[in-house]
């Protein structure tokens, strides 16, 4: 898919990825970019930088999504790309962290994917066009060793990509997912524990390797290369592969090193 003259929704747009995303998708010729954000202000500042607009969306509230969903078709007739963006931080632990943040990332992460499908799909695919693209991590399709639920919930929205493009891919839906490791970001301004093993990018960086990706329509965006191959690895050998994410979890855990995963 081509940018130019297309509308693009990007949530979590007034910094780090979303911001690269919201003013690459400007300069790219697109008709009109949301920056869509928690912190409207954020939001805002990045916007008028380039051209876009902002407006305000909790995505942890499906009806905040179709709110937001609905002021973008009243401005500019439909929208062509919904970019699933929004994160927040994986705080070091496991299984002893709270039931509150457990489920405040299974909404960010994963129903907050959900809730957008559910609001830009049906019209997407009644006109046998569109584009959805999950912001999901390296984590997603490998782990990610300080942070058991940002871990988990990052393979759940791989796996619901996934799904999108298997149901929908033959109906005219483009699905990618995003999947870096670690991200210049104020979610990474401390240091990128595990997730900078490979060198820290610009979200301009990234931006570049989703444009690519939206042209080619392919399924992955790895803005690292090396990650597909561990993932290729992962999959040649699992128990090896564990091994290894096990030697990383005593040298990270050990050091104390909070994660900043992308």
């Amino acid at each position: 898919m081509q940018i130019q003259g297309k509308v693009a929704i990007v949530t979590g747009g007034g910094s780090g990825i979303g911001a690269g995303l919201v003013r690459r998708f400007m300069a790219e010729g697109a008709r009109g970019v949301v920056a869509a954000d928690l912190r409207l202000e954020a939001a805002e500042a990045v916007a008028g930088e380039c051209g876009a607009i902002a407006l305000p969306c909790d995505v942890t509230r499906e009806a905040d999504i179709q709110a937001l969903v609905q002021r973008t078709r009243e401005r500019f007739g439909g929208v062509d790309i919904y970019v699933s963006n929004a994160g927040i931080l994986g705080r070091m632990g496991g299984i002893e962290l709270e039931d509150e943040l457990w489920d405040r990332m299974w909404q960010v992460h994963g129903m907050a994917h959900v809730w957008a499908a559910r609001a830009v799909v049906p019209e997407m695919v009644a006109r046998g066009e569109g584009y959805f693209l999950v912001t999901a991590s390296a984590a997603g399709l490998l782990n990610i060793v300080e942070s058991a639920p940002y871990g988990v919930t990052k393979h759940a929205a791989l796996a619901f990509a996934e799904w999108l493009r298997i149901a929908y891919g033959r109906r005219g839906l483009r699905v990618s997912c995003l999947c870096p490791q670690g991200v210049q970001t104020e979610m990474t301004r401390e240091g990128g524990g595990s997730a900078g093993q490979d060198g820290m990018l610009t979200p301009e960086q990234v931006a570049d390797t989703v444009v690519q990706t939206l042209h080619e329509e392919r399924f992955l965006a790895l803005p690292h290369p090396e990650v597909l191959k561990y993932f290729q690895a992962k999959g040649q050998d699992y128990d090896r592969w564990i091994g290894g994410m096990q030697k990383i979890h005593a040298q990270y855990m050990g050091q104390g090193t909070a994660s900043r995963p992308a």
